[in-house]
């Protein structure tokens, strides 16, 4: 299932198995489409989708709030270099826009703007991406934690988008979801009477 547009930005799953349980929902894939890229594992069975579906729910919820306003303007190959060196690396760096390393980090956490890697295998494959909420608009960033830093331009995706557009496709992906889940559970439950 994929809803939105792919060359702009749009969130695709699928299940391979839905399950009784509330932290778990299915066994499948989850992965985001941003400028034409797929980010997340495509394996039909990468995940459990509980901690997706819950990141999904957590943006619906948050709406407007995903804010770092110094970050607004700022390149988007920068902000990612300075995310995976704040987070993941140990390089030396003095330059957080202001900020220091530790303070950075806590910022991107407070304000919700790291979507994924969000606690599932659906991101293992060393995807990262960040929401900022600007205004009416909504900035998508997504790129790859590769193992050399000069590598990672050649892995980061860029969106804007109009932030109702972007809320309605979020929330259509969480409406189809569940759905599909229920459909899956039923039939499940059909076949063994």
């Amino acid at each position: 299932m994929i809803v939105g547009d792919c060359r702009v930005f749009a969130i695709e799953s699928r299940i391979t198995d839905a399950v009784e349980s509330l932290s778990q929902l299915a066994l499948g894939s989850f992965f985001i489409h941003v400028g034409g890229r797929t980010y997340g594992s495509r394996e039909p069975d990468a995940s459990m989708l509980g901690c997706s579906f819950n990141e999904v729910e957590h943006r619906l919820q948050r709406r407007g709030t995903h804010q770092f306003p110094a970050l607004a303007d700022v390149a988007a190959a920068d902000v990612a270099a300075a995310y995976l060196n704040a987070i993941y690396r140990d390089s030396p760096r003095t330059d957080y826009f202001g900020l220091s390393p530790q303070q950075f980090a806590d910022a991107l956490q407070s304000s919700g703007s790291i979507w994924a890697p969000d606690g599932d295998q659906a991101f293992g494959d060393g995807s990262h991406i960040l929401q900022f909420d600007v205004g009416c608009r909504v900035r998508i960033l997504a790129f790859s934690n590769t193992e050399s830093p000069d590598e990672l331009s050649g892995t980061i995706s860029e969106a804007w988008i109009d932030a109702d557009l972007f809320y309605a496709i979020v929330s259509g992906w969480k409406t189809l979801f569940a759905i599909e889940r229920a459909s899956r559970l039923k039939a499940r439950s059909s076949s063994l009477v």
